[in-house]
């Protein structure tokens, strides 16, 4: 089916605010990758398509596709290569995966096929839009931007991944040194490479606080001299000593001369931030609202490595990450969630579902509000796609408007015990909602279905919504 044969989605539920209209059972047409009409009504009209493709969702609740904000297209899957972990502090997950990247380029075929287990996976889920960040550096040279170049040229018709070039090592290679050392030159080399969307770093694997903030000066250079969105993971600490870098970055977006391009900004960890009182929270919100700049919180992996020092004090370790709906409420801030990596020393647990995020949040930030919960799914979707800095359109809102970007993901009932599919019980149960059908540009690029089988049930059953082509001519299902 190309972007011009109109997809129907009948049949299907809408995440409205209001009861009433959530409960309601509506019909989404889209045609040429756009919302061309949402209606109540079961139309008579279709005829005047000729021909088009159709969706039962049976039920189901339409939700804006899937966004990656922040995820290491390179690193995935990587566990089982690196040993056992003996600490699993941030040290040794430095050291291992240091270690295993060194055998990156000695065996590519490996380095595609978790990227592509990771694109393959998160289309399932729903995912449409990924930042994938590659690393570029002395240890793996440019193997790993080839690789993710290779699968977002392979992935062009399902998903749009934009390649984000990743300085993990330190750009000053002594601690006394005032230029940058050798891997300068890998990234100057990738982003002389098309299909390069954004370039990013993490400031704090410098030896000094002063080579961070020069880590932060020459990257954002690089990315007004080039043109491309800017990341850095950022603030990834919870030390109250330590100076929280996200200041200088607003002085620097605010001083730099922006009269060849002026980047957007994508701030990923932050734990530090954490820290800061409502005073100090109030300042800083006020201080970047009128700035092209987004925060994304990535809860597995920063509960997973932050506040370890504390671990044996009564309560605990803290939860180190981002406080998503709190940020929302108290200061205006809307946030994005991400998920970081899957299975390496960073971030051993967790599903490649952003979802999972939503129910991972409802826990640790204490909420299951339902102004909340929209808040959680939000930053997964709309938030999430604001993060990749302009590279796509972002829907008007959770619920699809006419003009608006085609991109959804469906979520069905996979039982018949099921009487409806809400944005509740997205945000807090999402394995529940297996099944998926995934859309990008008003075209179902991935399917996700299940089969459920109890021993002493006299049937098994599924519950596959109906996915078919209609036309004067012919019809067949997908």
């Amino acid at each position: 089916m190309d972007h011009e044969t109109p997809l129907i989605i009948c049949n299907v539920r809408l995440p409205h605010l209001q009861e009433s209209l959530a409960s309601v059972i509506w019909r989404v047409i889209c045609q040429n990758g756009r919302v061309l009409q949402v209606s109540t009504e079961l139309s008579k009209e279709t005829s005047k398509f000729g021909t088009w493709q159709e969706i039962d969702a049976k039920g189901g609740l339409l939700l804006p596709s899937l966004c990656h904000p922040h995820v290491h297209l390179d690193k995935c899957f990587i566990l089982e290569q690196c040993g056992s972990l003996i600490t699993g502090d941030f040290n040794e997950a430095m050291g291992l995966t240091a270690k295993t990247k060194k055998g990156f380029a000695l065996n590519k075929d490996d380095l595609y096929a978790r990227g592509e287990r990771l694109v393959r996976e998160s289309m399932g889920c729903g995912v449409t839009a990924i930042r994938a960040h590659v690393e570029v550096d002395s240890i793996v040279g440019l193997t790993c931007l080839e690789a993710g170049l290779t699968l977002k040229e392979t992935f062009r018709e399902q998903c749009d991944i934009q390649i984000a070039v990743f300085l993990q090592e330190r750009l000053f290679a002594d601690p006394n040194d005032h230029t940058p050392g050798p891997n300068l030159e890998y990234i100057l080399q990738a982003l002389a490479m098309d299909g390069v969307g954004a370039i990013g770093s993490a400031p704090y694997v410098e030896a000094t606080p002063t080579q961070a903030k020069m880590n932060m000066e020459a990257i954002y250079n690089l990315a007004i001299r080039h043109g491309l969105s800017l990341d850095f993971h950022l603030d990834y600490n919870l030390d109250p000593e330590a100076e929280p870098l996200i200041h200088h970055l607003v002085t620097l977006m605010r001083l730099s001369d922006h009269s060849q391009h002026r980047p957007h900004v994508t701030v990923g960890h932050a734990t530090r931030l954490q820290l800061f009182t409502p005073t100090e929270w109030s300042k800083l919100a006020a201080s970047i609202r009128d700035l092209p700049l987004t925060l994304v919180g990535l809860p597995q992996s920063d509960v997973y490595m932050q506040g370890r020092v504390t671990k044996d004090t009564p309560l605990g370790a803290p939860r180190g990450t981002l406080r998503v709906p709190d940020l929302a409420r108290d200061h205006g801030l809307q946030l994005a969630m991400g998920i970081n990596n899957i299975e390496n020393p960073f971030t051993p647990q967790g599903s490649v579902d952003p979802l999972s995020s939503c129910s991972f949040g409802a826990a640790i930030f204490q909420t299951a509000t339902v102004q909340d919960l929209r808040t959680l799914i939000t930053s997964v979707t709309l938030t999430a796609r604001q993060a990749l800095g302009g590279y796509l359109p972002i829907p008007s809102s959770l619920v699809p408007a006419s003009g608006d970007p085609a991109d959804f993901v469906i979520l069905h009932p996979t039982h018949p015990f099921t009487s409806s599919v809400t944005l509740q019980s997205a945000a807090l149960n999402p394995s529940s909602y297996y099944e998926r059908t995934t859309i990008r540009a008003g075209r179902v690029v991935a399917l996700r279905r299940a089969h459920h089988w109890v021993l002493g049930d006299n049937t098994s059953y599924a519950l596959t919504p109906n996915v078919v082509s209609k036309g004067d001519s012919h019809q067949h299902s997908l």
